[in-house]
């Protein structure tokens, strides 16, 4: 529709063109001579102009009528100019047809050297052949034609640049889609890993625990205090399904605090993880406390925060599924630009540099990566293992 309505506008300042500068030239004409044959010429040479554009040159430069039009053009000006010198102004209109409807350069240029002959041949008829009337014929038909093909080619070679940078555009433009598309596509894949490293770090290692409990529950015949425990664990689950749900961090045995305060009680989050763990398995957890707490009312970014709880949660998982330990002891350490956290147990161990299955360290290590942090591994089958991971305060929470 919009191709349509600027190949009508075109049309239109065509139509005005033509039609308007053949009724000027006619009103020169009728006003500068009165000379029957010269007025009979010059009329004729305007009425040509104006019958081939109606019927020939509306219909366009690709119609196949266009070389015809062209050609009835240049016989007009001709004849125009054949009939009185001054209508030589209707080359403002017939340059510019030979420009526009032709389909190449070379083609333009031949065009325009056959409108300077027709008006050649229309001087010669209209001034004489006298040798004095020469020189003036041959510089107006010399200017006119290098004016047109100066003007000409400079515009060809506009357009040419014009349509080159229109088609680089389009190239960007749909380079960017692409670029859109993957950055979409590279945003869902984040957040489906992001969500996977919730889900495992939260309600699937509660729900491990719901399943140890129930089996302690089954051996134990049912102790209340067993069962309690299942109720407290499956509360704190769904707590952090609806946490998740609507897309906050959820902390274990601390969701509540964590959707009241943008801040996160990162101390009395793994005192509460800690009696959590020693409930469900029996084993004892420590917690190594300085003089004065480093985490303790210090102002750590939550990304921070939530990191460093989640690494202790995953490193309490992977004790609780793998280890077989009965002392595991948690130290968060603060330096200027980072928070450091060690987990050290006394389970039977494993070899680092044996392939693994799970998602346990490697979620960690992606986790750690998003806020630079890194993760140190030491462990022997049979040693015992220690888990170090340090965190940067200062770049976290860029990517997190």
């Amino acid at each position: 529709m919009n191709e349509r309505s600027a190949a009508v506008g075109r049309l239109t300042w065509w139509d005005a063109a033509v039609i308007g500068v053949a009724a000027l030239l006619a009103v020169l004409l009728v006003l500068q001579t009165a000379e029957p044959w010269r007025l009979a010429t010059g009329g004729a040479g305007l009425a040509l102009l104006v019958v081939s554009w109606v019927a020939l040159g509306r219909r366009g430069p690709e119609a196949p009528t266009a070389p015809w039009f062209v050609a009835l053009a240049a016989l007009a000006a001709g004849i125009a100019v054949a009939g009185y010198p001054t209508l030589a102004i209707i080359q403002v209109v017939v340059y510019p047809i030979a420009w526009v409807y032709a389909p190449t350069v070379r083609r333009a240029i031949v065009q325009n050297v056959a409108v300077a002959i027709a008006v050649g041949v229309g001087f010669l008829v209209s001034l004489g052949a006298e040798p004095e009337n020469l020189p003036q014929t041959g510089f107006t038909i010399a200017l006119s034609l290098g004016f047109s093909l100066a003007m000409g080619l400079w515009i060809s070679r506009m357009t040419e640049l014009g349509e080159r940078n229109g088609a680089l555009l389009r190239e960007l433009q749909g380079a960017q889609e692409q670029i859109a598309a993957l950055n979409r596509d590279a945003g869902a894949a984040a957040e489906r890993e992001r969500l996977a490293r919730e889900l495992h770090d939260t309600i699937a290692q509660d729900l491990t625990g719901l399943v140890l409990l129930a089996q302690r529950a089954r051996r134990t015949g049912g102790d209340p205090e067993v069962l309690a425990l299942i109720e407290d664990v499956a509360r704190e689950t769904l707590g952090e399904t609806r946490a998740l749900v609507a897309a906050g961090a959820a902390v274990a045995g601390a969701t509540a605090a964590a959707d009241a305060d943008d801040r996160l009680d990162l101390a009395g989050a793994l005192d509460r993880l800690a009696e959590r763990f020693e409930r469900e398995t029996g084993a004892v957890v420590t917690i190594a406390r300085a003089e004065r707490d480093p985490v303790a009312g210090s102002a750590l970014p939550r990304d921070v925060e939530v990191v460093v709880l989640r690494c202790a949660q995953e490193a309490l998982a992977n004790a609780r599924k793998h280890a077989r330990a009965s002392r595991i002891e948690i130290a968060v350490g603060r330096t200027p630009d980072a928070v450091t956290l060690r987990v050290a147990d006394d389970g039977i161990g494993f070899d680092p540099a044996a392939a693994r299955d799970g998602f346990g360290l490697a979620g960690m290590r992606d986790r750690l990566a998003l806020v630079e942090g890194s993760l140190d591994v030491a462990s022997a089958p049979g040693r015992g293992t220690v888990l170090g991971v340090r965190v940067p305060v200062a770049t976290a929470g860029v990517r997190a």
